[in-house]
Parts: C-alpha cells; structure tokens; sequence
C-alpha cells in the first residue's frame, strides 16, 4: 500500500471531535474493559521488571558473592542497565507488530514473554552452584525481560489514547503510569515485608525468590484479559480500509522524524526520574545514606501510593491547560528544586526523606501523567504504536535503565551523594528543551 502523510478519504470522514463515530460510538462499559486491562496488563508487566530492582542488594550478594558490595552493587545495575540495550529493538518489533497487526496482539504477547522470563529468574541457581554461569543466565533473562517491556508502555497508551473521547485522553493514558506505579508499589511492600520478616541468609537462600514466583500466575490472567477485547475503533477503521503501514518503522523515520527526535528527548525527564525516584532511591536511602532498609521500603512505599493518586490529577491538568504546558512546569520544577531535595535527604530524619520522596513523586507526576497522551497523540495512528515505541524506549535505554548504574557510579567517583540530584537536573533541562519546541497535542483529533 502506497504510503502518504495525508489521511485516507475513508479515515478523514470517520475523524471528529471524539476521535471519529467508532471512537464516539464506544459504550461505557467498553471503555471500562479497556482501562481494566490496560491497567491489569501493565500492572503485571512493571511488578515483573521492578522486582529487580527492589531487591538489588540482595540478587548482588547471590550472584556476585566474590566482589566487595559496591562493585557487586554496580555489577547488578550493570545487568539492569544492560537489559535495557535491547529496549530500542523491542520498540521496533512491537512497533512493526502493533501498528500492522494490531495493538492487542502485540500486548498479549509482550505480557507473556515477560512473564515467563521474571518466573525463570525465581529458578535460577546463584552463583554458589554454577559459578560465572549464574549471573550469564541472569542476564540473557533481564535481556528477555527488557525486549517485552519495551512494547508495554507504548502500546498501552496508544490503546487508551485511540478509545478515550477526545476530552479525556490525557485522563485515559494516565491509567498506563498509575499502573506502572501500582506494579512497583506492589514490589516494594513485597521487599519491605521480605526483608522485615527474614534475615539476610533467608533473603539470601529463598526470600529473594518469592516475587519473581508470581509472575506465572499474574501473567497468565493478564493475558486472558487482553485477548478479551477488540482493537480500537480507530485502528480497525485502518486495516478495514487496508490502510494500515507495511512498513511503519520506516515511515516513521522517512516521514515523522522531527516528532520522533522531539518525543525523545521530552522522554528523558521520565526515563532517569522514574527509575531515580521510584525505582533506585531505596538503595539510594539504604547504601549511599544509611537508612535501614525496611525503613527505606516503607518510604518509597509511601511516595508510590501518593504518586499514583496524583498521577490522574495531572491527567486531568494535561486535558484542561494542555500538555506542554504541565510537561514544562514538570522540567522547570526539577531544574529548580532536585538537588535542594537531595541535600534534604541527607539529614537522616525518616519523616523529611519521606515528604522529601513524596514531594519529589508528586513533581514527576507532572511529567509522567502527561507524557503517555502527549507522545501518542504526536503521532497519527498508522505509525502510533512505532512512534511512541521507539521514542520511548531509546531514551529509556541510554538514559533510564542506566540511571541506578550512572548513579552509583557518579557517588563513587565523586564521593558526592548529592550526584544523583545533579544527573537528574541535566535531565530536566533536555525535556523542557525538547517540550518547549514541540507544538500542542491536546486540542487535535487523532489523525
């Protein structure tokens, strides 16, 4: 099929201001089954890969037992950094899958791959009985887990975005973030209450296992759910007209690569502040800071369930003043108040780290419960699923799988805890840059 930048005269009359008749003839509850398993699905997928990370000082005891606890520390980042090499290809498969076979396809076998490889994780042997083979095993799973995770996030805001009425789509992808976040809330109160209840040798022996264990069950209502619902009415209106890209990552690049190097680089904010502040600070707190650790767990814990209540707030501010407009207020907020948070946290007080992590939670969700809309709505339906897809998880994997790497590296070679705060600035400086050249999303139909 002959490629254009122009919509088809069969897509253009099924455009209006609820996103096309298919769009606008959606019944609630259709739209309610939709969230449901966009939610659940995400939520299964984000508990599987945040388990990880949780749990980092743990898997670095069982897998790199001869290294002093810092290198072994940077060794276990080091895996989880380089899973996320793989990311950009994944975003290219699912994005080629997604925008050419549909988006529920690509979802319900991203859930699957994820699944069984987090339940392999729980199987493995440490390096006590296999030696160097254990960490290599370790590895070609975290490798699995990142190609799945890369069609997730994408392919779940592009579903939402595509069935929402036009009024609500920063509302509806705000789902995707609040369900990332609920997978990681989850992870983290498993680590606190891991860690509370046995001692290092049991976490060392089995405890650490236990997490990784549920993923076969999770995963598998997961993808039940998925395979219960249709795709969306805009993307079944392409492929009825066989209007759908036969190539879509190429069209993406030939024809949409100012959006693509614009989506990239508004991601950064979100790829090194997700896994900073919700993902890496309980090492942070435990390992840079001294905080126990239980306490440290209970911490983000609690930034978690904050976050998740503001991320809809923000959803709901992206559709009324617009995205760029939140989206810039996010980077200014982080260029303005990040490392003055991190010298906060130095006072060791356990309530000023926790208003510190929620105040922190609460300034990303500015940016996290915006982006998902924003990102799907710069690209038009043939190339969505690509677009999001590789924007997202290019700057994901250079900047956000590196981040609890870079961080622990720059403390090191600085002997600044104060390291983090700096790196995560310099990201906010990209993403408002990248924001401000970028034009407004929210008031235009789907194209």
């Amino acid at each position: 099929m002959t490629q254009s930048n122009n919509n088809p005269p069969g897509a253009a009359a099924a455009l209006s201001a609820d996103n096309g008749p298919a769009s606008a003839s959606v019944d609630p509850q259709t739209r309610r089954k939709v969230v449901a398993a966009s939610f659940i699905g995400n939520f299964v997928e984000w508990f599987d890969y945040a388990a990880y990370g949780y749990l980092a000082v743990t898997i670095a005891a069982v897998f790199f037992p001869e290294s002093a606890p810092q290198t072994a520390l940077l060794l276990t980042f080091g895996l989880f950094a380089i899973s996320f090499l793989v990311r950009p290809l994944g975003g290219f498969v699912w994005g080629h899958i997604g925008d050419r076979v549909g988006r529920r396809e690509a979802l319900s076998w991203s859930i699957l791959l994820m699944s069984g490889a987090t339940f392999a994780i729980a199987l493995l042997p440490g390096y006590a009985s296999i030696g160097i083979g254990a960490p290599l095993l370790l590895l070609a799973l975290r490798l699995v887990q990142g190609f799945s995770a890369s069609g997730e996030y994408a392919g779940a805001s592009a579903f939402l975005v595509e069935y929402a009425p036009a009024n609500r789509r920063g509302l509806y992808a705000a789902v995707v973030p609040a369900s990332t976040a609920a997978g990681l809330l989850l992870g983290s109160l498993m680590a606190a209450l891991l860690t509370g209840l046995l001692d290092p040798a049991q976490m060392q022996s089995w405890g650490w296992r236990i997490p990784f264990l549920l993923a076969a069950p999770m995963g598998l209502i997961g993808r039940y759910i998925r395979t219960k619902l249709e795709d969306s009415p805009v993307f079944r209106e392409l492929s009825k007209e066989e209007n759908t890209s036969k190539t879509p990552v190429s069209s993406l690049f030939r024809n949409h690569w100012r959006q693509l190097l614009q989506a990239s680089g508004a991601v950064l904010l979100n790829a090194v502040g997700f896994y900073v502040i919700l993902s890496y600070m309980p090492t942070y707190l435990s390992e840079e800071l001294g905080l126990d650790r239980t306490s440290a767990y209970i911490a983000t814990t609690v930034a978690l369930t904050t976050y998740i209540g503001f991320i809809f707030l923000t959803g709901l501010l992206s559709d009324r003043f617009g995205r760029r407009r939140v989206l810039i207020t996010a980077s200014v907020l982080f260029v303005l108040f990040t490392v003055p948070a991190f010298m906060m946290l130095e006072s060791g007080n356990f309530a000023m780290i926790l208003l510190v992590q929620v105040l922190l939670g609460a300034m990303l969700t500015l940016n996290d419960g915006t982006l998902p809309s924003f990102l799907a709505e710069m690209f038009p339906t043939r190339v969505r699923y690509s677009g999001f897809a590789v924007s997202f998880n290019l700057s994901n994997a250079l900047f956000g799988g590196t981040a609890p790497f870079v961080a622990t590296l720059l403390i090191a070679s600085s002997g600044s805890v104060l390291a983090p705060g700096w790196y995560l600035m310099g990201a906010a400086v990209v993403s408002l840059i990248a924001v401000a050249l970028s034009v407004e999303t929210s008031k235009k139909p789907l194209a």
